[in-house]
């Protein structure tokens, strides 16, 4: 399979680490990797903060750079969300509704694409340490994604993966948000952050980036030892 992949902002600016463990860990799998390097951002920060008319200036572009794909793996649920549940939203009665479909039908996120397109769940990765995981608002609650990263996760040769109290528990990002209504968002991240530590695991993993920056910042402020790690660069581990 030819695999389009989507590398969110942040991953891109900040994590490019994280893409390119997704790239390995498709790699292994048999798969080949197309990288467009025309794509820019999804549109979201915009759609989100209510500026529909420049998110789909934005958007529009993504609908051209992807239209030939064979299928998309984004790496984060929140810019996969975009795709598959905002794109037809944000293109309803306009001339790329079609398109927006056929994007959003087309597009996983990566624990999504492993699990359910693939029907994999061992990648045949090794990480030796205790593990607790984060899920991203998006990835939950609008792709129904719970399992399928934990799937993934108990497959790893040396890995405990212990569960927090507060495993659906928003971390405060929101992107916009944390800017708008700083307080609230570190009041959430606290809690989060409360949670993980109580684990006693070594590393909070998520599909999501910029959880993990919003998370991190907060745990390494306070002197707490534990990493973030997004679920691609666990996988690609050996």
């Amino acid at each position: 399979m030819k695999v389009t992949l989507f590398v969110p902002c942040f991953v891109d600016q900040l994590f490019p680490h994280a893409a390119v463990s997704m790239v390995e860990v498709i790699e292994r799998l048999g798969h080949t990797v197309d990288y467009p390097e025309e794509q820019t951002c999804c549109g979201q920060p915009p759609f989100n903060s209510g500026y529909w008319d420049q998110a789909r200036a934005v958007a529009e572009r993504t609908l051209r750079v992807f239209r030939d794909a064979e299928v998309v793996v984004a790496g984060s649920g929140s810019c996969g969300t975009m795709f598959k549940v905002f794109y037809p939203e944000l293109f309803h009665h306009t001339p790329f509704e079609a398109e927006a479909k056929a994007l959003a039908a087309k597009t996983y996120e990566f624990s999504e694409f492993l699990v359910k397109k693939l029907g994999v769940t061992d990648v045949g990765a090794r990480f030796d340490g205790r593990v607790t995981f984060h899920d991203g608002c998006h990835a939950l609650r609008e792709l129904k994604l719970k399992e399928e990263p934990r799937q993934l996760l108990r497959a790893v040769r040396g890995l405990d993966l212990v569960e927090m109290k507060e495993a659906e528990t928003c971390c405060g990002f929101g992107g916009t948000f944390a800017v708008k209504f700083p307080q609230i968002s570190t009041a959430m991240d606290e809690v989060k952050c409360h949670s993980i530590v109580e684990t006693g695991a070594d590393v909070v993993v998520s599909n999501d980036s910029s959880c993990l920056m919003q998370i991190t910042g907060y745990l390494n402020r306070h002197g707490q030892a534990v990493r973030g790690m997004h679920l691609a660069e666990i996988l690609a581990s050996r």
